[in-house]
């Protein structure tokens, strides 16, 4: 179904996600119901791109509460409220394949032969290029943490046997500074967590409460204890510091069970 069989409905009300009153500004009717202006939408949706998302969601607060619709809207109804320039339409395109293949797989440029290359298991580091297998007709195997050539005995997770392996985020989580929760009971924690579900590398502001949601798998946790929100508040609340202290810097990166 083309876009001109779905005609964009303009509303005379404020734009519900910037809170705009201007009434020169026409806003469009949303499949929720809430209206937006094209230039609000292209801004919050590209907001979400920034963060690595790959799904648009309605912003707008429900009867004046501080719950968010949260509704779906598809690429295809974003695109065509927004009127997106070709230049917009190509960034937001190019920039939704990316962070979806980010999500749903693992893949690095082969050092050997530059093409990109998926990792099937994620709890080994040693890759197997088949692009570089043919064309030098021997077995070519690469680490995906250094990029180089394998050197050493496999599959192993921690690291091949090049000097200076080592895992940068790992490298960033032990030597990043302590974070004041004020709102926590001024607990202190590391800054920077690697997700317990999918290891997405995340930061605190030190704003609000000890709870984060992992942009890349959505799954919130604490970041003091590194437990689930879920199972965190069984002992804990959002604004209080968790009974089992808080956990050092972490020395491994949980890998994504997916």
């Amino acid at each position: 179904m083309g876009d001109d069989e779905n005609p964009v409905k303009y509303v005379n009300r404020r734009d519900e996600i910037t809170l705009d009153d201007d009434p020169d500004v026409k806003r469009m009717e949303m499949s929720c119901g809430h209206a937006v202006s094209s230039q609000s939408l292209t801004s919050w949706c590209r907001s979400l791109l920034d963060q690595g998302q790959y799904k648009f969601t309605c912003p707008a607060l429900v009867n004046d509460t501080s719950r968010q619709c949260g509704a779906p809207w598809t690429y295809e109804e974003v695109r065509r409220v927004a009127l997106f320039t070709d230049e917009e339409q190509n960034f937001f395109e190019e920039t939704l394949a990316r962070n979806a293949a980010f999500e749903y797989c693992e893949y690095k440029s082969c050092p050997g032969c530059q093409t990109y290359v998926e990792r099937q298991d994620l709890t080994n580091l040693c890759v197997h290029c088949t692009v570089c297998t043919a064309l030098k007709n021997q077995t070519f195997y690469f680490c995906w943490q250094c990029l180089q050539k394998w050197k050493g005995p496999g599959p192993r997770q921690d690291r091949c046997d090049n000097e200076g392996c080592v895992n940068p985020d790992v490298q960033k989580l032990q030597n990043c500074a302590n974070l004041l929760l004020p709102q926590v009971q001024n607990a202190v924690c590391p800054s920077m967590r690697a997700c317990p579900t999918c290891g997405r590398l995340v930061e605190h502001n030190g704003t609000g409460c000890k709870n984060i949601i992992c942009p890349r798998c959505q799954k919130e946790f604490c970041f003091i204890c590194l437990k689930l929100t879920k199972e965190c508040l069984k002992t804990s609340r959002h604004f209080t510091p968790c009974p089992g202290g808080v956990k050092p810097c972490q020395t491994s990166i949980p890998v994504w069970r997916k």
